[in-house]
């Protein structure tokens, strides 16, 4: 192939290697802000852009134009050097500095506006992160969930965020600014949604093994259908029913020591794990790395450590039958 031709060809595959990078879906893509918070951070980051566009354009329009006008020709004399031009030093002194004036204004806007308290009235939670899963407290409805945040549009929400072993970070990226979670301190988020959805997020400080694996989900609900659901996390689950398979497996939770770990409303009252009260509901198990199926749970109570790794579940080397029944179980409380 000649060296012209393997050029071509190699720019052509960059080229829709580039193009397929751009295609999607973002998922987790702040440009598609759907929140108050997400707006005014996409508004600063699109100003601060075009800025910058502004800034290249002009400076490799002089470059170009530079190297083009004063480019060297045979039988031509140097083009005249200039030295000490006053004017021309104070113009490319002041330029700089009244750009950055134009986007430390907006910018320092931004911070102090996203940075203020909720107004009142405004849904209270809890973020506490765990490696490697989160734990959400709803203190003024009496509410204990995990890894899915459940919001209602159009309300103002203040987040309360720390930790309770290493520092994580909690992240949303289309709702807003990603907060540390410290122990032993507290970092707050205020924000109101304004699209109904599911958005994703995943903790975005190391954390250890499982970092990767530490997600989450907050679904952004109607008013009424967020009431229904603080309702449906207000009941206590109904004990199963005797000689049921769902009573085997709440016997084989009580067997394997699953109640030193979780809180089952009425039942179990652990707290080194996720809430169980009502994770038959939830989408996600696992720190929201799977899905919330009878295979997944069945994995996932067989052998914790091999599905996640460095996971603080341990092996309980349940048999088949008893992982059946806890499943069975698990899946009864909604």
């Amino acid at each position: 192939m000649p060296p012209l031709r393997r050029h071509y060809t190699s720019f052509a595959a960059l080229s829709l290697g580039l193009l397929a990078a751009c295609g999607g879906p973002f998922p987790q893509s702040t440009l598609a802000p759907v929140s108050d918070f997400g707006h005014d951070i996409d508004k600063l980051f699109t100003g601060i852009f075009w800025w910058a566009v502004a800034v290249f354009i002009v400076v490799e329009g002089l470059l170009l134009y530079s190297v083009l006008r004063f480019r060297h020709r045979e039988g031509t004399p140097s083009p005249k050097q200039h030295e000490g031009h006053t004017a021309l030093e104070i113009t490319w002194t002041l330029a700089p500095a009244l750009i950055l004036v134009f986007i430390a204004v907006p910018t320092v806007r931004t911070i102090f506006k996203t940075a203020g308290e909720a107004p009142a009235g405004a849904l209270r939670v809890e973020v506490i992160g765990h490696q490697w899963w989160w734990e959400y407290r709803y203190p003024d409805l009496g509410i204990v969930t995990a890894n899915e945040l459940h919001l209602p549009v159009g309300r103002p929400v203040a987040v309360d965020i720390t930790s309770v072993d290493v520092i994580h970070s909690w992240w949303t990226p289309r709702l807003g600014g990603k907060r540390d979670a410290i122990p032993n301190r507290h970092t707050r988020l205020a924000f109101s949604p304004d699209s109904v959805g599911m958005y994703t997020g995943q903790c975005v400080e190391y954390c250890g093994a499982s970092h990767a694996n530490m997600r989450l989900r907050t679904f952004v609900e109607s008013d009424s259908v967020f009431q229904a659901w603080v309702a449906g996390q207000s009941t206590t689950p109904p004990a199963p029913a005797k000689g049921s398979m769902e009573e085997t497996g709440r016997q084989a939770f009580q067997r394997y020591g699953c109640i030193g770990c979780h809180t089952v409303a009425g039942f179990a009252t652990g707290i080194v794990g996720p809430n169980l009260t009502h994770v038959g509901n939830r989408t996600t198990i696992a720190g929201g790395t799977m899905m919330n199926t009878e295979q997944h749970l069945h994995d996932w109570i067989a052998d914790p450590p091999a599905m996640k790794p460095g996971s603080m579940m341990p092996n309980m080397h349940a048999s088949p039958p008893d992982i059946t029944a806890l499943v069975a179980y698990l899946q009864s409380l909604k």
